[in-house]
């Protein structure tokens, strides 16, 4: 198929991941002959990545449909992703929507495009999770200042909320020498940071169809990555807490590329519910954890995941949570509200918890997340640091991010971007960045 001329738009739900995996879609679009353009633009294709973690990505699919189809009505909408794989049916029978591919097919999406037109009926070609054994590396390089490199996809964890699983498949890896090849490529673009994504890093080795012995540990793959010329910055992702070995901690400590920011799901602080989630450790291991790269690295950040609302979660084991985390020397949360999943053990557990009291509890941890993060920021006024500039004018701000994750702002300079500059940090806006001064060069914030 060669379609020079043509023009294809893409919206992208969810995760990191989603994000390096769209890029990759989309230049298997750009060697067909296609233009990619902005999704506010009229396209000849549409082509919506999918998300199934909260219900709030589910229902905003149909909006992001009806979008795509007020800017050119005759467009053909293609949708892809982990919502895809789990309910094709569903999405087929969304108003607009021509074409679903499941967790196999997305990666060959130009395979599945005849001639464009509007299809009365959404067309699904969905593949039994269990085919999805195949690996497909990929890595996004969209706002010139950080890529997002996959290295791990799939899981076979069997948390009892959750749908990965179903939506990803098995666990497996890419391959280092792949890794570094990508990681190579990215550094070639001028492009100073790589965060390493996947559904579950820490698992990092396992080679295709179902192999479950490591080819290569994730320690093998961080010293790796640590030798590559030309990255400035190397990030990770979310990693299990009983995947992130105390000798990764280390090495990202003493390494020149990796930085101290770490996130790690929690999900909850309560012994009792962790075992209800079928999660692998206890509350005490994560606690080591923490202590362990505070040790090691005092301004580390540490943001951590959790679940409010699990059914059976009582005010005790909520307060259980708030204590433990209040206690603990973390720096922000990401705070998801449960929602029931089709197909999940916990969607069949009793004692559901009232809509309202998990939108409480939710109100109550972002709170504390508030709090945490102001007072991170605090402990590192008048400490010095690295920011690096993104690219995106914010009502005549440009924002950056330090090594250990500070937000800072200063006035936008476009000669700022994707620039490195070393800084300290000296007050908290009224909107809670940072300002800072710059060291040994002759500029200062307004």
């Amino acid at each position: 198929m060669n379609e020079a001329g043509k023009k294809v738009a893409f919206y992208t739900l969810g995760c990191k991941l989603n994000f390096s995996e769209t890029a990759t879609i989309s230049r298997s679009f750009k060697s067909e002959g296609f233009e990619r353009v902005d999704f506010s633009e009229s396209a000849d294709i549409y082509v919506i990545n999918t998300c199934s973690v909260t219900e709030n990505a589910d229902k905003r699919f149909k909006t992001i449909v009806k979008q795509a189809q007020k800017i050119n009505p005759d467009a053909f909408v293609a949708a892809v992703g982990c919502y895809a794989q789990l309910k094709p049916e569903e999405l087929a029978d969304v108003d607009g929507v021509d074409l679903v591919l499941g967790a196999t097919e997305k990666f060959k999406i130009t395979d599945y495009l005849n001639d464009l037109s509007k299809n009365d009926m959404g067309e699904v070609h969905s593949c039994e999770i269990e085919d999805a054994n195949f690996y497909v590396g990929s890595y996004s390089v969209g706002d010139r200042t950080r890529a997002f490199l996959k290295v791990q996809d799939g899981c076979d964890y069997k948390c009892t909320y959750c749908t990965i699983p179903l939506a990803r498949g098995i666990s497996r890896s890419d391959t280092l020498v792949n890794v570094i090849k990508n990681a190579q490529e990215i550094a070639a673009q001028d492009i100073k940071e790589i965060v390493l994504t996947g559904v579950n890093i820490g698992d990092y080795g396992k080679g295709e169809f179902g192999n479950k012995k490591h080819e290569h540990t994730f320690l093998d793959l961080v010293k790796a990555l640590d030798n590559v010329d030309g990255i400035e910055r190397l990030r990770i992702s979310s990693i299990e807490p009983n995947l992130l070995k105390n000798e990764t901690i280390k090495l990202v400590s003493e390494s020149k590329s990796f930085v101290p920011h770490f996130h790690i799901p929690l999900q909850s602080g309560n012994n009792e519910l962790l075992g209800k989630m079928s999660r692998r450790y206890k509350r005490e291991l994560y606690s080591d954890r923490v202590s362990e790269i505070k040790k090691l690295m005092p301004n580390a950040c540490i943001g951590v995941d959790v679940i409010v609302g699990f059914p059976g979660e009582t005010e005790a084991h909520f307060l259980d949570t708030y204590t433990f985390l209040n206690e603990l020397d973390i720096s922000y949360l990401h705070v998801f509200t449960y929602s029931e999943r089709e197909n999940t053990k916990a969607a069949e557990m009793e004692h559901a918890i009232p809509l309202r009291q998990r939108k409480k509890r939710s109100k109550m941890l972002r709170g504390l997340s508030a709090k945490k993060r102001r007072a991170f920021y605090e402990s590192q006024l008048n400490t010095s640091h690295k920011v690096l500039f993104e690219g995106e004018n914010k009502q005549g701000y440009i924002h950056g991010f330090t090594e250990n994750y500070v937000k800072v702002k200063a006035p936008w300079d476009p000669g700022l971007v994707n620039t490195i500059h070393s800084i300290t940090l000296t007050e908290i806006d009224e909107d809670g960045l940072v300002r800072f001064e710059y060291e040994n060069e002759n500029l200062l914030t307004a």
